[in-house]
């Protein structure tokens, strides 16, 4: 963490990084394609790698104070990714699931082999693409404490950010099918409240005891604490298909751990709302994104999304303020709210009339589109040179 200079004086702020996970698709048909050997060239000076998938790639960002610098990172790998795939004649899109049919490939690798062997069709049929947002923590203890205190909120990060209705050749109904797709694994979905960094530790043991995960690498839960770096990694969104909203994502976890750490030291308990209820929560909020009602996280009960996410911004204000992100983070949140969702964008582009082809060809465009930030950037610049001359 690093000392800024806020709102309201100098406050502490926790470095945020971002993973996407985007879709290979031909350029000429839009179907999905496999990378195949250009893997094997993936550097990580460009922030990419494979995935368990051959049609799929990662890319991440570098740890970030600014939300500017992390806007210019997520827009940089999304490129990187896009010129990886144009390799094999095909374009990187963001896209959380592939709208036409696909039968996947899996990636090369022991590990892979084991896990296709294991899990049979859910592993075979695997092909979604997330986005993770890596917070920064002090120590397990706070890590686990922002755990606790975060997970009722997961599912309204989900609805923002649903980028999957198409799978399969069809509109599955859902704006988020990549939730219910992911959920097929076992060590998936929500986790209970853990208490202490001992509570977790051990329940974590106690699920790779079992047997059924092959490694700690395949705990799966939407929040967990990074088995490589000291962060919480939120792992509950689609990918999404535009960067202001990854932006945007990233902002609202780095608010929702600051807070949750601040109520930990305040010694306020988290709210026990029971693992069942969050998985219903889940559900409706992947069935609807924000086109309906969501659950209301502290009366477990519905409500409309919009007056659901005004109380997640309205929760963390306190903190955005401080931290001098308010004023950002309400713009892209509200951009958000009226222009749609991932999800609201691809149905709008099927019924423009060409089908998933539009689809296809919409998020080839929409997926490199410079952020809000780069362009408030570019044009204060421009305004600068005009005043110059």
């Amino acid at each position: 963490m690093r000392e800024i200079a806020g709102t309201c004086g100098f406050t502490m702020i926790r470095r945020v990084g971002v993973e996407e996970e985007f879709l290979i698709v031909d350029n000429a048909s839009g179907h999905a394609v496999a990378l195949g050997e250009v893997l094997d060239r993936l550097s990580d000076d460009d922030g990419l790698s494979s995935e368990m998938k051959q049609e799929q790639i990662e890319a991440c960002t570098l740890p970030r104070i600014s939300l500017e610098e992390l806007a210019q990172d997520i827009i940089a790998r999304r490129v990187s990714a896009d010129s990886a795939a144009r390799a094999v004649g095909a374009r990187s899109v963001a896209l959380a699931t592939s709208p036409f049919p696909v039968q996947s490939t899996a990636a090369p690798g022991t590990r892979i082999e084991q896990m296709m062997q294991k899990f049979g069709v859910t592993a075979v049929e695997q092909l979604t693409c997330g986005c993770h947002v890596h917070v920064e923590v002090e120590s397990d203890e706070e890590g686990v404490a922002i755990l606790d205190r975060i997970r009722i909120w997961l599912p309204v990060l989900m609805a923002l950010t649903s980028n999957s209705p198409f799978s399969n050749g069809v509109d599955t109904g859902y704006a988020s099918f990549r939730s219910q797709a992911w959920n097929r694994w076992p060590t998936a979905g929500p986790s209970d409240i853990f208490g202490s960094a001992h509570g977790y530790h051990t329940h974590i043991q106690e699920m790779l005891n079992s047997g059924v995960p092959l490694d700690l690498a395949q705990i799966y839960l939407d929040a967990r604490l990074s088995h490589h770096h000291p962060t919480v990694e939120i792992r509950v969104a689609d990918v999404c298909l535009f960067a202001d909203d990854a932006v945007l994502l990233a902002a609202l976890v780095r608010g929702l751990a600051e807070t949750a750490a601040r109520q930990w030291r305040a010694g306020a308990p988290p709210v026990a709302v029971p693992t069942v209820q969050l998985r219903l929560a889940s559900w409706q909020a992947g069935r609807y994104g924000i086109g309906g009602d969501l659950v209301d996280p502290l009366t477990c009960r519905p409500r409309p999304a919009f007056e659901v996410v005004m109380s997640l911004l309205d929760h963390l204000q306190p903190v955005l303020k401080e931290q001098g992100e308010l004023s950002t983070v309400e713009f892209l949140l509200f951009q958000l709210l009226a222009r749609g969702t991932g999800a609201d964008r691809q149905r709008a582009a099927f019924a423009q009339g060409g089908g998933l082809s539009s689809v296809i060809t919409d998020a080839v465009h929409t997926s490199s589109l410079p952020t809000t930030l780069q362009r408030d950037a570019a044009d204060a610049s421009l305004l600068g040179s005009q005043q110059e001359l």
